[in-house]
């Protein structure tokens, strides 16, 4: 592991930095709290201007309208991103996962097809993997998927579905043979979320957001170009998509982390706990270090991860690690930040009362999922168990 940048990465960087800072929305902050919904097209005018800039999918093939970055430059890039403060992508499953698994199992007329329009964010995506009986366990899969003539007839639902109301494609996993062993029977479509007999319902969160939907397929017809890798071995092309959620995707998060370990010090010397500041709290000081510490953990397990990534071209088990320690070190980041906060923590919205435009509160709240998503805590235990201790199966 080289937790130095070489010196063509600090090239890249200072290059990328001085780009944010001559180009980076400063209206952010009048956006920023506003439902997703409401700010979409905000987020899809910023990496339209990021894909003109050319820092759009900086690691992607020129080809495909990339930069040829290596994978340690875009680890830069979305670190640079999170310093500089500047907004989130709207495109971001197509960027993170969803474009990288079309370059790896793609045919070269679905990449010429598909991923320009990625980047400039004028296709936005999402992903069809889980069902109401098929979260963490893929495999479980039962929206289905029938050849008639060169198309598949689709039917069935998907579950916790992101983006799902702005997306005009979506990465789908159908199964396909229902008579071979769960794992081989499985394959990718590319299917066009506009088409007839796709139902998008959302899913309202204890936050207020309707980020996540439920989509439901009734007899939606897919072209057969549309499969991504050879029918029925989706398994290894969904898994694909897996390892670059889990060991890539939160490239930027611990800079994020750090962001609001400063912000919530600076809290603390400002917040009065029992007549003093709270930073005068022994305890509050001790889960403050405990937090700072464990954001630099972060970090470097983020870089052994990478350092990973770039010897062999391929995400391992160390992305189950780091989603293990990023999810549930927010979750208790942001008890702490309650705990310091007090009942103003609790505030939501614009008001005198709340803390920072009731921020902190969202953050507890959005926090509670992220053991859940993108593969729960004990599935990822398992993956740990199994990959790296050596250990056997529990079932």
């Amino acid at each position: 592991m080289d937790l130095n940048l070489s010196q063509d990465e600090l090239v890249f960087r200072d290059e990328l930095r001085s780009w944010l800072a001559a180009n980076a929305p400063k209206d952010w902050d009048e956006h920023r709290d506003e439902p997703m919904e409401a700010r979409f097209d905000f987020l899809k005018r910023w990496q339209r201007k990021l894909y003109d800039g050319g820092w759009a999918g900086v690691s992607w093939p020129k080809e495909y309208g990339g930069r040829g970055a290596t994978l340690m430059q875009q680890v830069i890039f979305w670190q640079e991103m999170a310093i500089a403060g500047a907004p989130p992508l709207a495109n971001v499953l197509a960027l993170g996962i969803i474009g990288p698994t079309i370059i790896a199992f793609g045919t070269e007329a679905q990449k010429k097809r598909y991923l320009a329009k990625m980047l400039s964010a004028e296709e936005i995506w999402c992903q069809g993997f889980s069902e109401p009986d098929a979260g963490s366990d893929l495999a479980n899969v039962r929206c289905e998927a029938h050849l008639d003539g060169d198309h598949y007839i689709v039917n069935g639902q998907k579950v916790w579905n992101s983006y799902g109301w702005a997306a005009d494609w979506c990465e789908l996993v159908v199964r396909t043979d229902p008579s071979v062993e769960k794992h081989k029977g499985l394959t990718v479509l590319l299917l066009d979320m506009k088409s007839k007999g796709v139902e998008v319902r959302p899913l309202r969160q204890m936050t207020g957001e309707t980020e996540f939907n439920e989509l439901f397929f009734h007899d939606v017809r897919v072209p057969a170009e549309n499969v991504v890798g050879k029918v029925n071995q989706g398994w290894s092309v969904a898994m694909g998509t897996l390892m670059h959620e889990r060991g890539t995707f939160g490239a930027g998060l611990q800079v994020m982390y750090r962001r609001n370990m400063d912000r919530l010090i600076e809290l603390a010397r400002t917040t009065q706990r029992n007549g003093r500041p709270a930073s005068e709290d022994p305890i509050i000081r001790q889960k403050l270090v405990q937090c700072y510490a464990e954001i630099e953990i972060m970090r470097a397990n983020q870089m052994r991860a990478f350092s990973r990534i770039s010897s062999t071209g391929v995400p391992g088990p160390e992305g189950s690690i780091q989603k293990i320690f990023w999810s549930e070190l927010n979750q208790r980041f942001q008890q702490v930040a309650q705990e310091l906060l007090g009942p103003y923590g609790q505030l939501e919205g614009i008001s005198a009362y709340s803390v920072d435009n009731g921020s902190w509160a969202y953050g507890y709240l959005r926090s509670r999922g992220n053991t859940i998503e993108a593969g729960t805590s004990e599935i990822q235990r398992n993956i740990i168990g199994h990959f790296v201790l050596g250990l056997p199966k529990s079932y």
